[in-house]
């Protein structure tokens, strides 16, 4: 018989100005893998969420209940004190526009209130592991949006232990080729242009392409 050790829980830190909001997610997790830690907004103006001092934590769970630039300014500020931490947003809906927002702002999660009583509790680990959270619709035309205003291309910036090959393969994943699309392009196997994603996929330390994808265009973001 063996038992978790505390250091294997997951820190999460709870955003909120509602109780009944904190009081759910709470409920929901209250697991032992969880170490959880709430924190009840007292205002919901972007200068205040400019300065809120949040507890240390390694995955926030933010309401996005707040004018959009508040959520802006409590978002930026925590990767400001924390440029490690991971963050989830929950909103009773996430459009196009204020999801594109919120991925160029470091959000590697977007769940809605009614998604998150499901599925916060497997988001967690997988964003905590520098993973995303994000429905495919939103990163088929997030991505289509960031190619369109870079002229249908965009490369990123190149990792020391990179061949020219896996490069190559990275550069044409960022302007959202398919495999047998990249295999015609770099006349390739298309079997060789997976061997070179799962390369690149473990390189990046991520375990979808989805996830290298958005990873890349957000160092990219952060540059600009």
């Amino acid at each position: 018989m063996s038992t978790k050790r505390p250091s294997g829980r997951l820190t999460v830190c709870l955003l909120s100005p509602h109780p009944l909001v904190l009081s759910e997610f709470e409920r929901l997790l209250a697991k032992p893998q969880f170490k959880v830690i709430s924190k009840q907004l007292e205002s919901t103006l972007a200068p205040d969420m400019r300065h809120l001092e949040a507890p240390k934590a390694q995955v926030y769970v933010v309401d996005a209940h707040a004018a959009r630039q508040a959520t802006g300014a409590l978002l930026t500020n925590i990767l400001e004190r924390f440029p490690g931490a991971r963050l989830i947003v929950v909103g009773e809906q996430h459009n196009d526009s204020n999801s594109y927002s919120l991925l160029r702002l470091g959000v590697k999660g977007l769940l809605t209130y009614v998604e998150a009583r499901e599925q916060l509790q497997r988001a967690l680990p997988l964003v905590a592991n520098g993973g995303f959270w994000v429905p495919r619709s939103v990163l088929s035309s997030f991505v289509d949006s960031v190619l369109a205003g870079q002229g249908r291309r965009l490369k990123t910036d190149s990792v020391a232990n990179l061949s020219r090959r896996e490069q190559e393969v990275l550069d044409s994943l960022l302007e959202n080729l398919s495999n047998k699309e990249i295999a015609n392009k770099l006349n390739i196997a298309e079997r060789t242009v997976k061997f070179h994603v799962s390369n690149l996929l473990s390189k990046f330390g991520v375990r979808r392409r989805a996830d290298l994808i958005l990873l890349c265009f957000q160092r990219r973001l952060a540059q600009v």
